[in-house]
């Protein structure tokens, strides 16, 4: 991961909770890097910026509209990004994701391949991925807690995405489900209240 916005500097860094914020297709990590305000000051926040270029801005893998991928595509990204946060790891108590759109789908992938490392994770307008072979590999010993907050009329996440993303979540995790009527393919600062909730709940208190 070459390029990384941080919500303070390096120095101020060490010993305090990360949160790794994983943006969507086509964007970028400055999407991310809006939200520092609206989120615990008590984290160090690291916008990531995904590796393939997509257009204008960057993807992690590439999609079609019916959110079709190529799993290869979607195994490489999540290694790469899963040794730059193992790295980060050493300096911080602990580190949580959370993922907007296909960051989302990145997020619960990691969660999927590596359920002890994460406390707790938050998507937001986003979807699961439907592969069987992560299914088959996929242990959770206890439900790790996760946030999931969206537009239930979003256009950009379609139905079927929609039902196995609530589904697989229903399944595998301590739920905590939000909608926010009229908001779309986005996010908002009534979501990052109740983010904030979520994150003091279940970090930075240690519950």
């Amino acid at each position: 991961m070459d390029t990384v916005a941080w919500s303070r500097p390096e120095s101020e860094r060490p010993g305090t909770p990360l949160l790794v914020m994983l943006h969507g297709y086509g964007t970028d990590e400055s999407r991310m890097a809006r939200l520092f305000p609206h989120l615990p000051a008590e984290f160090s926040c690291a916008a990531v910026r995904a590796p393939k270029i997509i257009g204008d801005g960057y993807g992690w893998f590439l999609l079609d509209y019916f959110l079709t991928n190529n799993f290869a595509d979607v195994i490489s990204a999540t290694h790469q990004l899963h040794a730059w946060i193992e790295a980060a790891r050493v300096r911080h108590s602990s580190v949580t994701l959370l993922g907007y759109s296909q960051g989302m789908a990145m997020a619960t992938t990691l969660l999927r391949l590596h359920p002890s490392r994460y406390p707790a994770a938050v998507g937001l307008s986003g979807f699961v991925l439907d592969n069987d072979l992560l299914a088959l590999s996929e242990s959770f010993e206890s439900p790790p807690p996760f946030f999931w907050g969206r537009d239930k009329a979003d256009l950009v996440i379609n139905t079927d995405a929609a039902a196995h993303t609530g589904e697989w979540l229903e399944r595998n995790v301590a739920l905590t489900a939000r909608s926010y009527p009229g908001m779309g393919h986005a996010m908002s600062v009534q979501e990052m209240g109740d983010v904030s909730a979520f994150l003091r709940h279940y970090v930075l208190s240690g519950k």
